[in-house]
């Protein structure tokens, strides 16, 4: 029995191995696309649990997988990966001086059980000069990033404010997957759970 991670996000494989559990990288396609008809942490849900089901097919059945995704919500409107550098413009333009929502679905699957779930955290940007926004824009880091930025990068300088678990923003709860697969068997930092009140 292995454990799968169902994503080429670096940040997410670092995160992971931060739990101390060896893992493979196995991805699938998918269609990412948003119901916007449906309450939006069911949809994100349901994308993470579509991710783990496309790795599933390329794995033994008793593998373990992880897959989460994460949007950037401000009003209703969703905040996936910028189409360009205008894109990235306006997200920041948009999330300037706010407090906007990351939630981010998680599914831990293994054959015919699973267990999906979504954490969201709220984050305030101060306000931002049209040329700190330009500057960052030319860095190309935010394209790959929803939202247009990363806490963990140099746009942590835009957040003025963290409500919640803040690896949620990195793109995977560390807190919540931890207890997710302890309920598949999966010991996190070697922990013996058994022998923990020795």
């Amino acid at each position: 029995m292995g454990v799968i991670l169902a994503s080429k996000s670096p940040r997410r494989r670092e995160l992971l191995s931060m739990l101390g559990v060896d893992f493979e990288i196995v991805t699938g396609d998918t269609d990412e696309t948003i119901n916007k008809q449906l309450p939006l942490e069911d949809e994100i849900k349901r994308l993470s649990f579509e991710k783990a089901k496309a790795a599933s097919v390329k794995v033994p059945k008793d593998d373990i997988i992880i897959a989460a995704d994460t949007v950037v919500s401000l009003d209703g409107e969703v905040f996936g990966k910028p189409k360009d550098e205008r894109d990235a413009r306006r997200m920041l333009c948009e999330l300037s001086g706010k407090t906007h929502k990351v939630i981010t679905g998680v599914t831990v699957m293994s054959g015919d059980r699973r267990d999906t779930r979504a954490m969201v955290t709220d984050v305030t940007f101060r306000i931002l000069t049209k040329t700190e926004i330009d500057e960052y824009v030319k860095t190309g880091d935010p394209m790959d990033k929803a939202g247009a930025y990363a806490l963990q990068g140099i746009s942590s300088i835009f957040v003025s404010g963290i409500s919640g678990d803040h690896f949620n923003v990195y793109g995977l709860p560390l807190g919540m997957l931890s207890d997710m697969l302890r309920g598949f068997g999966i010991k996190i930092l070697g922990e013996n759970r058994e022998s923990s009140n020795a």
